[in-house]
């Protein structure tokens, strides 16, 4: 059964990448740094997998044809690419979206997944990089245990980073799981990227993260154009605005497709604290 897309229009804007241009552009309008996000993953067929691979390179195209009214940047999940199936498969339909991105000067964010394909998504993203070292970047996710290492790594390859929390629900041996030591590990990530990182996305919607990071930046005396602030399409609208009027760059993540239910509902099953997310942030400013 098919359900409204009502349910989701709060934090999807539309179900069609036609529908999805105008979003874009109004955003961008008002002063937003945008990124369209293809909703759908984990693929198992290769024939889908090519499907995906194709949307992909079409959304490309159609943003490189809008002549600069929607920022020319897209986040992509690699299991959608193939990388279930097969990890050579993945990477050369990654390998052609990539080219046509760098063709086009558009950059691409590839998300970062569960824990079953982490360290598979940063092989892979190691393999591209040097050829596509201006249109490509990664999410790393600080609840990881691992993280600390990954981004001493990519700092050192002269990577850009998006650094979010992470929303999926990991065992202890891989993920620390009280927030307050999850903060803590996210500030000490933000501080290491924006010091000594590539232009990095500092993704979090907690404000305890967000003045942190602003008062980190001003008593550092860090200019603003080092890192830009990222937030989800629809929720906080108010706080984005407020972040964007201080100076700082501030992106909204803008997903979009017909795979929006099963994107929303796999992440309201993994955390219960997901669910009071949802519903708090439906009412708040």
């Amino acid at each position: 059964m098919k359900l409204p897309f009502f349910l989701a229009r709060k934090f999807v804007a539309a179900e069609t990448v036609e529908n999805t241009l105008p979003v874009a552009a109004q955003l961008k309008s008002s002063g937003f740094s945008t990124t369209l996000d293809l909703l759908g993953e984990y693929i198992s067929d290769p024939q889908l997998a090519t499907q995906a691979k194709e949307s992909y390179i079409s959304l490309v195209r159609s943003i490189d044809a809008s002549d600069g009214a929607i920022d020319k940047n897209i986040s992509i999940k690699l299991s959608m690419l193939g990388q279930k199936i097969d990890e050579s498969f993945c990477i050369d339909n990654l390998h052609e979206v990539l080219t046509v991105a760098k063709e086009t000067n558009t950059f691409v964010r590839l998300d970062m997944e569960g824990t079953d394909v982490t360290q598979s998504t940063v092989s892979i993203f190691e393999k591209v990089h040097a050829d596509y070292s201006e249109n490509v970047g990664i999410v790393l996710q600080a609840y990881l245990k691992r993280t600390t290492d990954d981004i001493a790594r990519m700092c050192e390859m002269g990577a850009r980073v998006r650094l979010c929390k992470g929303a999926y629900k990991e065992p202890a041996k891989l993920a620390f799981q009280d927030m307050p030591t999850i903060r803590d590990r996210y500030l000490e990530h933000m501080e290491k990227l924006i010091t000594t990182g590539r232009y990095p996305g500092i993704a979090t919607h907690d404000d305890i993260l967000i003045a942190a990071t602003k008062e980190f930046v001003r008593s550092n005396d860090i200019a603003p154009n080092r890192f830009e602030f990222q937030m989800l399409y629809g929720i906080r609208t108010d706080t984005q605005q407020a972040i964007a009027s201080e100076g700082f760059g501030m992106r909204v993540y803008v997903p979009f497709g017909d795979m929006w239910y099963p994107y929303f509902s796999r992440r309201l099953r993994e955390r219960k604290e997901n669910v009071w997310f949802v519903l708090k942030n439906m009412f708040r400013k």
